[in-house]
């Protein structure tokens, strides 16, 4: 009889025969309760946005954010919350007025605004725009002498088309089934991402995820970037009095766009610049090249400030029963934004949901005998800079590949950083064992559409900070919804873009592992620790 049972055991998944990473229904549907019916989520993101969005690390948005954060965290009762320094980040950018308009051939107010870590207009400044396109040295020399006081459009008009598809959509099931596959393992990147890109994503990055410091970035960026130093130099020499230029994408009113300077204190400071919505920017460019009478009217108060350190919004749940082993249960998304919106989808939802995650587990009074310790980043949207600095300190030093004792107390980290869409499943990174237990946790949310466990990578977003030292770190699947197509660095990153049901699901999806795994008798298993990463040099 035993030799039969235990035959059938050997047939049952791991995620039964372990009854450690059996779901806890009782709890989960405790946890559904609060996040259904009493959700806070949107009260979150309505402070992040519309009071104090957008939060450009350096800014003063960004430090009246993250003291928001800290208050509102002592309200729920969690402990050792502060601002925890990182520093030194750079530069600082702050724009505290904005106004561009077309005043002749006919007056017309022009949708845009400021491009950060550039110079205000000091005052009101008008005048005939001229089309300066500087995308080669030859360009430079074309136009030396001859842009003195001139407002520069930096770019050819970029044709746009009908649209023909919906600007938001959700994953199909055949899309979900075909993530869920481990990718052909002869192909160069082993975690390829088959799932549609936003544009300019990294390749292998899931939809949403920032680019900036990312594995597989193109390999020409350090001459791009050096190039472009060498162009803001130029505009300087010129005595250009502001450069106009269209979004890198987006129509029908918005407009996505990064900044034009850099928070590197040794880097061009360049003059004014704008960016302005695709049909307003062609509408200058086709009147200068008609040779029409056209006046364009920029005022913008910008000022950038000197380096400063930046922070961590850092928050804990301690451990309240069972061994004092002083382990740890991270989750967290990235509270710095870029500046065209109130950064809403990127990533005020992410910040929001992490917030309301514990604030669930400390509304219903959950018992767990691992700290739970919320972070929100800051300096993402430069290259992951605040995580970096976090597990630097705090866990292991990627270039050296040495652990601290804190290293081997961390089960794992659950990052939301992919807009508003509600979560579908959840990435490995290429860890095996992880894969029953996540399929058991998971299994209550499959009438919430959460049914997807890959295998595959996802880039460019905070969780690649603790993986890089060999800390399980996760980055949950998203439905796309606007992201890519009208949200990302946009001017319409805003409140009303977000989706609430959906983030009220990903709270109760993130408050569940998160819970989970601090009650798991084990860590969540580790793959290999990386070896050491040198830096590389990317002047």
């Amino acid at each position: 009889m035993a030799c039969m049972k235990s035959a059938f055991l050997a047939l049952l998944p791991v995620s039964v025969v372990l009854a450690a990473d059996v779901p806890d229904l009782q709890m989960i549907n405790r946890i559904k309760n609060e996040a259904f019916k009493n959700s806070k989520v949107m009260d979150n993101a309505f402070y992040l946005t519309d009071v104090y969005g957008p939060r450009l690390t350096g800014s003063a948005n960004l430090q009246s954010a993250g003291e928001w954060a800290v208050k509102r965290l002592q309200e729920w009762g969690l402990k050792n919350t502060t601002l925890e320094k990182w520093g030194p980040f750079g530069r600082g950018w702050n724009c505290t007025y904005f106004a561009a308009h077309l005043k002749e051939p006919e007056y017309a107010p022009l949708i845009g605004f400021a491009r950060p870590w550039s110079l205000g207009t000091d005052g009101p400044v008008s005048g005939t725009p001229v089309i300066a396109v500087l995308e080669k040295e030859e360009d430079l020399a074309k136009w030396k002498g001859k842009l003195k006081g001139k407002i520069v459009l930096t770019a050819v008009a970029r044709p746009l088309t009908m649209l023909t598809t919906a600007q938001g959509r959700r994953f199909t099931d055949a899309e979900l089934q075909a993530e869920g596959l481990a990718p052909d393992p002869s192909i160069t990147s082993p975690f390829a991402n088959p799932i549609p890109q936003r544009p300019g994503a990294t390749p292998g990055a899931a939809p949403g995820a920032s680019t900036s410091g990312a594995p597989g970035a193109p390999p020409n960026r350090a001459a791009l970037r050096r190039f472009r130093e060498k162009v803001n130099q130029f505009l300087l020499d010129e005595g250009v009095t502001a450069t106009i230029a269209p979004g890198r994408a987006g129509d029908f009113g918005t407009l996505m766009s990064e900044g034009a300077g850099s928070e590197d204190p040794k880097r061009v400071i360049p003059p004014a610049a704008v960016a302005l919505t695709p049909e307003h920017y062609n509408r200058l460019v086709r009147l200068v090249e008609h040779k029409q009478p056209v006046t364009v009217e920029l005022d913008i108060r910008a000022k950038v400030t000197d380096p400063a350190d930046s922070f961590s919004v850092v928050g804990e749940i301690p451990a309240q029963v069972g061994r004092a082993s002083g382990e740890l249960v991270m989750l967290g998304g990235h509270l710095d934004s870029w500046t065209g919106g109130t950064g809403a989808t990127d990533n005020a939802a992410g910040c929001a949901v992490a917030l309301e995650a514990v604030r669930i587990l400390t509304a219903i009074g959950a018992k767990m005998p691992r700290t739970i310790r919320l972070a929100l980043w800051t300096g993402e949207e430069e290259g992951l800079l605040g995580s970096k600095a976090y597990v630097k300190h705090h866990f292991a030093d990627p270039e050296v590949m040495k652990p601290t004792p804190e290293h081997a107390k961390v089960s794992a980290y659950y990052n939301l950083d992919n807009g508003t869409g509600k979560i579908r499943g959840v990435y490995l990174q290429g860890n095996d064992m992880a894969r029953p237990i996540f399929e058991s946790w998971l299994a209550p949310f499959k009438d919430l559409g959460v049914e997807t466990v890959t295998i595959r990578n996802t880039g460019g977003t905070d969780h690649l900070s603790f993986d890089a030292v060999g800390i399980p770190g996760f980055q949950f699947i998203q439905d796309p919804v606007e992201y890519s197509t009208r949200t990302h660095h946009s001017n319409m990153d805003v409140y009303d873009r977000l989706q609430a049901g959906d983030l009220m699901q990903a709270s109760a999806v993130m408050a569940t592992m998160v819970y989970e795994t601090a009650v798991r008798p084990e860590r969540i298993p580790r793959k290999d620790l990386p070896k050491p990463t040198p830096k590389r040099e990317d002047n």
